[in-house]
């Protein structure tokens, strides 16, 4: 595209609305700590930013209950949506269990149209599968309906609605479900749930648009954008299970760990053999797929997990400003100063620059918005948190202070190794 007077102002000025005139947001370093690891027969997932759907028993059968309904939800500080979900959340909560349970799940629906749940991969009696018109009548606006099955297996698996679910789903009509092996586990297992969603969430609304196929603005983690993301934690030579879900409407996330190697271990069609494993660094999670990894905890450090499509790691960017890197704007940055004191065109040296600088932009949008970090800002968003593995961990584990850091090289050191900048 060529670089003309017309596009660099409509470029400037859609980047001058991508930036944040707000203070600096830190991440949640340890923001609550996780719950207690599971040990042998005992069963623990932690659910960051997210909760767990509670249930009693009766006649040896659990009772959850799952109320469909409107929610305002706040993705980050300073975006904040009208979404539909499960219990006042968006994802809902999760439901656990351990393989063998006999469920009985009430669902009300308060929403404005009819809707239905489906239990993804769960091998449940046709009756019960949740298909709106096919298996059963639509649960209407102010009616409950009830599930009864059994949970034949333990695995990763979710819930979603199958009435009008293109609208349902885009917004945040969608949950995880965890069936534990019955007997725990052999050792000490931090156990983490993470729901991958996406939204196109138009600058300064609060409804995320249901139509989208492409151009989704924000990428979430258990309903929240870094740095609204808690952490994840660990001990050295902890084994840590990560389960993934992705009920997105489009689009897959390559989702990577830093400083780890782990392996998929498990999908929602069941436990993946040993002899079937391989090393990896990142996984690919599918629309409508769930995805578990596992491996120990090699090394203290805050460790990045994010997606690894670029665009997923940022927060509520615009993609149809013009291209401004290598443009001179110094005619044009002298001339819109007399009218607007002080302004500066943003982008002509690539985005970096836009998640620090502090210039007005549109209510309800955090565009660009980054985390502070100990070294300063994290210019990271969307679809990204921080895996924190100490020697010992006593509460909240702060940021980790490393005694082997990358730091600018010295004269000396330069010219020692016969280094020519």
């Amino acid at each position: 595209m060529s670089i003309t007077r017309r596009n660099v102002l409509s470029s400037t000025l859609a980047a001058g609305a991508a930036l944040a005139s707000r203070k600096s947001l830190a991440q949640r370093t340890g923001a609550p700590p996780a719950p207690p690891p599971g040990r042998g027969g005992a069963h623990a997932i932690a659910v960051p930013n997210g909760s767990l759907l509670p249930w009693t028993t009766k006649g040896g059968i659990k009772i959850y209950h799952l109320r469909a309904e409107p929610v305002h939800h706040v993705i980050a500080p300073g975006l904040e949506i009208e979404a539909w979900g499960y219990n006042g959340s968006t994802p809902g909560p999760v439901i656990e269990a351990i393989e063998g349970d006999r469920v009985r799940i009430y669902v009300t629906n308060k929403l404005p149209e009819p809707t239905s749940i489906h239990w993804h991969a769960i091998l449940v009696p046709n009756g019960m599968d949740g298909v709106g018109g096919l298996t059963q009548a639509p649960i209407e606006p102010g009616k409950t309906f009830k599930y009864d099955f059994t949970f034949d297996r333990a695995g990763t698996f979710m819930y979603h609605p199958h009435v009008d679910e293109m609208t349902q789903i885009a917004f945040g009509m969608m949950g995880m479900i965890v069936v534990h092996p019955r007997g725990g586990e052999g050792r000490r297992v931090r156990d983490y749930a993470l729901m991958a969603h996406e939204m196109k969430i138009p600058i300064g609304a609060a409804r995320p648009d249901p139509l989208a196929m492409n151009d989704f603005n924000v990428l979430t983690f258990n309903g929240k954008s870094f740095p609204a993301t808690e952490s994840l934690v660990a001990e050295v030579g902890d084994l840590v299970r990560i389960r993934f879900a992705n009920l997105g409407p489009m689009d897959h996330h390559p989702l990577h760990l830093h400083g780890h190697v782990f392996e998929v271990v498990g999908t929602d069609g069941g436990v993946i053999p040993p002899s079937a494993r391989i090393p990896e660094t990142a996984v690919l999670v599918p629309v409508g797929t769930t995805r578990t990894i596992e491996f120990t905890a090699r090394a203290p450090g805050d460790w990045p997990l994010h997606c690894h499509m670029t665009h997923h790691a940022m927060n509520q960017m615009g993609h149809d400003a013009a291209n401004l890197v290598g443009a001179d704007t110094t005619d044009l940055d002298a001339k819109l100063g007399r009218v607007v004191p002080g302004y500066m065109t943003m982008g002509q040296g690539g985005m970096s620059e836009m998640s620090t600088m502090r210039m007005p932009q549109p209510k309800n949008s955090i565009s660009m918005l980054g985390g502070k970090g100990p070294h300063g800002m994290i210019e990271m968003g969307g679809m990204f948190t921080i895996l924190k593995i100490r020697d010992k961990l006593t509460g909240d584990p702060g940021w980790y202070e490393t005694k082997d850091l990358a730091t600018e090289a010295t004269a000396a050191e330069l010219a020692r190794d016969g280094i020519e900048p």
